[in-house]
């Protein structure tokens, strides 16, 4: 009986060491290539252009992911598209307040 138990959890734990990496995001692109997206920098100026505080950008799932602050003045996160910047998503402590339609 120990052996089997043993047997499947080695197998498991091999399946979850050599599973690639997934998005941990509300949100996924399908951007293509990284060499055609625009900057994080000009994520960042447009978002605080558009009134936004920006505490941290980063790539998420194939989109930019930032927090900060919107212009409504509600701490969240939101998703944008890496090559034309459009809003995709914007949660609060995992309510979403804004998806994109398609």
């Amino acid at each position: 009986m120990f052996k089997p138990f043993l047997f499947v959890s080695a197998f498991v734990l091999g399946q979850a060491l050599i599973s690639p990496a997934v998005a941990t995001g509300l949100m996924t692109c399908d951007a293509g290539d990284a060499s055609g997206w625009k900057t994080m920098d000009q994520l960042e100026a447009k978002m605080k252009d558009d009134g936004w505080t920006v505490r941290r950008i980063k790539e998420d799932g194939g989109c930019y992911e930032a927090y900060g602050t919107s212009p409504e003045g509600k701490r969240v996160e939101a998703y944008f598209h890496p090559v034309t910047l459009e809003m995709l998503l914007m949660a609060q402590r995992g309510q979403v307040l804004f998806r994109k339609e398609n």
